[in-house]
């Protein structure tokens, strides 16, 4: 059976994995390179919506193919929101996970509140319609990294009812609670719909 196929723009390879489990027997999603992309992909706007939809029309135009593409950013209470939009480049543009852990538990030290949300925006962009899906799960950010599994910031966030950070999780149990997989059920749920 063919499967419909739709693009994922985006270069980061852990995303594209999780949400080809997430989308596994649905859809084929195909990446930035199956549809010759090697471009790095804009990501200039304020808000998280902002940087998905500007990913988005990116592919659409240049490539001329339905996508969606996503942005997604830590909130954390006690520092106003932020990292927010900023999550991946919190530390420095070098955007790199461990120093970007590293200034979030500084920032935090000595703060009881530790309140804190994943929130994932997907934009998806099909013929001449754009629509967003939005995915969030609160949680708290840990004092120490816990957990190799996993990417981001997901060593310090503990989400809410749950013991294990996303890092402690299995990819299949992090994914039917995670902010991406809740922003990717309702982008599923409007694919269904559309068929």
């Amino acid at each position: 059976m063919n499967l419909p196929q739709l693009c994922f723009a985006t270069n980061n390879a852990h995303k594209l994995s999780e949400v080809r489990q997430l989308l596994a027997g649905q859809y084929d999603v195909v990446s930035l390179a199956d549809i010759g992309c090697f471009d790095e992909l804009p990501e200039t706007q304020k808000t998280l919506e902002g940087n998905a939809l500007q990913k988005a029309r990116y592919v659409k135009d240049h490539f001329g193919v339905d996508c969606f593409a996503d942005d997604t950013g830590l909130e954390v209470e006690a520092l106003g929101g932020a990292p927010g939009v900023y999550s991946a480049r919190y530390a420095g543009p070098a955007r790199d996970s461990q120093q970007n852990m590293a200034k979030l538990l500084q920032e935090l030290e000595g703060k009881p509140n530790r309140r804190a949300r994943f929130r994932t925006c997907i934009a998806l962009i099909q013929g001449n319609q754009e629509l967003l899906f939005d995915g969030i799960v609160a949680g708290e950010i840990l004092r120490a990294q816990r957990g190799a599994a996993g990417f981001g910031y997901d060593p310090v966030f503990r989400p809410e009812h749950k013991t294990r950070s996303f890092a402690e999780m299995p990819a299949d149990e992090k994914n039917r609670i995670s902010h991406r997989g809740r922003a990717v059920a309702a982008l599923i749920t409007h694919l269904k719909a559309e068929k």
